[in-house]
């Protein structure tokens, strides 16, 4: 199964838990983790699986304005933020913007803080409404990974995304046997 997971993340911990779902997904699989720069529409082609995930700004995905303010945050002294090499460029909106209509199995991820979702908000709900509007099939729920209250993910969290990702990979295996063959 050849799977291509595109993240977006301003502290690195978003690209952390896409890494993990990378290794959950297993060896048997072709999987190519890319921050959203680089995930042009044409490096979708021929995929079976695409797990798109993004953090949570505001109840919702990102915009210009708070990956900006993510930036100014990471620069103020002493925030013991550092922003990731990916986070320059667009976001998932954007990207979602420049994507066509897509036939393949998909899934959502998400990272925010600890919290009923009502409080918290999250991105992964944005993110499958998306995915479905251009024609992916969600594999299953959107899932959410949880930072603390610094911005560091919260103990366990990359272990859980591992686990998901091997969830996923016997899911979207499944969806691919049930597809019609043209």
């Amino acid at each position: 199964m050849r799977t291509v997971i595109v993240y977006e993340s301003m502290y690195g911990n978003t690209r952390v838990i896409a890494d993990a779902i990378g290794r959950g997904l297993g060896p048997d699989n072709q999987t190519m983790v890319v921050p959203v720069a680089q995930a042009h529409p044409e490096l979708l082609d021929g995929a079976d699986l695409v797990v798109v995930g993004g953090p949570t700004h505001l109840h919702g995905l990102s915009r210009a304005a708070t990956r900006r303010g993510a930036a100014q945050e990471a620069s103020k002294p002493g925030s013991g933020l550092t922003m990731d090499p990916g986070a320059k460029g667009p976001g998932l909106r954007d990207w979602f913007t420049g994507l066509g209509q897509e036939d393949t199995a998909g899934a959502a991820f998400d990272t925010r803080l600890k919290g009923p979702a009502m409080f918290t908000g999250r991105a992964s709900k944005a993110i499958a409404r998306l995915l479905r509007r251009h024609g992916f099939i969600l594999a299953v729920k959107p899932e959410s990974f949880l930072v603390t209250k610094d911005n560091h993910l919260r103990a366990g969290e990359e272990d859980r995304a591992c686990a998901w990702g091997r969830q996923l990979a016997g899911h979207a295996a499944g969806q691919l046997r049930m597809r019609p063959v043209s």
